[in-house]
């Protein structure tokens, strides 16, 4: 198993390598003076919604001619990036003062339709030399004016751009528009519009290998670090405090009740027993769907093997901002090639608990979060289909992703479940269970399993939430984040305080004489997902203005799969935490 995952990181790594190595040669051009520069018009969509984008030429836009799309990575698809040859010329140092790019006569619904996208603050963005460049199209005169149809609506057709360049390279560019230079919208008539632009180019001592910075210093302003290190010292004097505590009490709680126990049995044989050591015969009795507990401990370790070479790809600097699709394509890539992983844990963990038909737990292990992501997908798709928005994702692309998912995931999964069905590794019970299980005592209703549940999610997310915002703005909005080291301290307190918090809960049920523990340490170890998916209506509601049913779908639909993605990583890392727990506390005393 240790030679499989040494090769699954191999070819992630150089997966993911050679994917970033395309990109960052892609830009890599030298211009001679004159020589054209590409420039793509990439998207449009209402700036607060920013899973809505359309193609550029949705709106009716003027062309200067013929209009070439550019090839797309898959990341870049699934990304919505739909790149076409934009209407202006951009020269190599060659400066253009008001030019016109194209004229087009606005018919009433052209006209309709571009004010329909100002009312909704429409940005464009385009990629010059891959390069971002963003504005909004038009603007809304609102001074004086308190009835909304009293409002005058305006398209900005002259575009300045300001391009810096180094020797023979593009260093920086900027959009400008030109708040003279308008064409009214306000009333439904045609209207001639004539699409113009300027270009200045200005010398800059800035190298090309930093010509990218500027974009992630936003996310590193000192204001934004002192709040993130204030994150930082939050969540870890939350661990401290919580890790001493626990350790405190358990130690403590522990020594006593392990010389109690070694005085019971230097004592007469026929005193009853009490507290955990009551049920040694049956805390190692399989849980009940142990074909659904093994598929899910399989996929939450795959994920959390994803998670980690995400964050080694952050840490290298493979996700820089504006790597188009980067991401998107690590997802997908590793993914596919960690489905081994799963496979493997849920296989070896099935025969462990003397399951018998180890195809079906195999099955359910590779449908156990592909299925839910498959349907929420089909639903999605088809609400941006309606829409005709670039979220649709082509019909070749759908192929490519069921051709991986059929020729490298299902295969890589067939195997490690092969190989964990061959591991015939035995569970480790340091205790033998009775051949009958023992009647759980009634119990106070805060030990049941919603408000323990409760009690493990709150402490983790209190750990998190400040660094959730930036993430959320980020992830859903137009905010860029890079600060990833500060994001791998965060995932690991995260998983310290959720080992610690479910640990904790596993003795006191213990202690309770409550043996039923294997379900509950998942269950408890994974509710920070369904807070996570809680601080999600809050950011919906209380700290974005994303509005209209698509963009709604899309938010509470693909944060539904990601929290359950976490409930499924964390689950198991809670698990995993309480079986060593049990288990090292099973091995302290003597179990007859």
């Amino acid at each position: 198993m240790k030679k499989t995952i040494v090769i699954v990181a191999v070819l992630v790594i150089i997966s993911c390598y050679g994917i970033t190595e395309v990109r960052s040669d892609a830009s890599d051009h030298r211009y001679n003076e004159g020589d054209p520069v590409p420039l793509y018009a990439n998207k449009v969509g209402p700036f607060h919604n920013p899973s809505e984008t359309y193609r550029y030429f949705d709106l009716p836009f003027c062309s200067s001619g013929h209009v070439t799309e550019k090839k797309e990575a898959l990341g870049e698809v699934l990304n919505g990036d739909r790149l076409v040859s934009a209407p202006y010329k951009l020269d190599f140092k060659k400066d253009k003062d008001t030019e016109v790019a194209c004229k087009r006569k606005l018919s009433k619904d052209d006209v309709a339709h571009f004010r329909n996208a100002v009312q909704k603050d429409y940005y464009f963005q385009m990629y010059y030399d891959d390069l971002p460049i963003w504005g909004f199209i038009g603007k809304v005169e609102k001074e004086g004016k308190v009835d909304p149809s009293e409002y005058k609506y305006f398209l900005f057709k002259h575009i300045q751009f300001e391009v810096s360049y180094n020797k023979d390279r593009v260093i920086e560019i900027m959009a400008h528009m030109d708040p003279q230079s308008l064409v009214d919208l306000t009333e439904d008539k045609e209207v001639e519009a004539e699409f113009m632009y300027t270009v200045k180019w200005k010398e800059t001592e800035i190298p090309f290998e930093k010509r990218m910075e500027k974009y992630s210093q936003s996310s590193s302003l000192p204001h934004h670090l002192e709040i993130h290190w204030f994150s930082i010292i939050n969540s870890c004097v939350t661990v401290l405090l919580l890790t001493g505590f626990l350790a405190t009490i358990l130690m403590r709680v522990l020594k006593n009740d392990f010389m109690k126990y070694a005085q019971d049995e230097e004592a007469a044989d026929d005193q009853e027993e009490t507290g955990w050591k009551y049920i040694h015969g049956d805390v190692f009795r399989f849980p009940k769907y142990k074909s659904l507990f093994a598929a899910a401990l399989g996929s939450g370790s795959q994920l959390f093997t994803l998670t980690v070479f995400i964050f080694m790809l952050a840490l290298v600097g493979v996700f820089y901002p504006y790597n188009r699709g980067a991401l998107f394509t690590a997802l997908v890539v590793i993914y596919a090639l960690t489905s081994g992983i799963a496979g493997y844990t849920a296989s070896s963990f099935y025969c462990q608990l003397e399951g018998k038909n180890w195809v079906r737990n195999l099955l359910l292990t590779g449908c156990l979060f592909c299925g839910p992501l498959f349907l929420t997908f089909c639903f999605l798709n088809t609400v941006a289909i309606a829409y005709s928005a670039t979220a649709a994702l082509p019909f070749g692309t759908i192929v490519v992703i069921v051709l991986i998912w059929t020729l490298v995931t299902s295969p890589l999964l067939v195997l490690g479940g092969i190989a964990g069905k061959n591991s015939k590794a035995e569970f480790q019970a340091p205790c033998r269970t009775t051949k009958y299980p023992r009647e759980i005592p009634p119990l106070p209703w805060y030990r049941s399993t919603l408000p323990q549940m409760a009690m493990a999610g709150f402490l983790p997310f209190s750990a998190i939430y400040i660094e959730l915002y930036y993430i959320f703005a980020s992830v859903w909005g137009h905010r860029i984040y890079t600060i990833y080291s500060i994001l791998f301290i965060v995932f690991i307190i995260l998983l310290i305080v959720t080992a610690f918090i479910t640990v904790a809960l596993t003795y006191f049920q213990l202690a309770a004489e409550d043996h039923e523990w294997w379900w509950r340490s998942f269950l408890c170890g994974g509710s920070t997902g369904l807070f996570i998916y809680g601080y999600c209506l809050y950011y919906y509601y209380a700290r974005s203005d994303m509005s209209g049913f698509m963009q709604t779908s899309f938010f509470f639909g693909y944060m539904a799969c990601i929290c359950y993605g976490f409930f499924l990583m964390l689950g198991a890392v809670g698990f995993r935490a309480s079986l060593l727990f049990v288990r090292h506390i099973y091995r302290s005393i003597k179990c007859e």
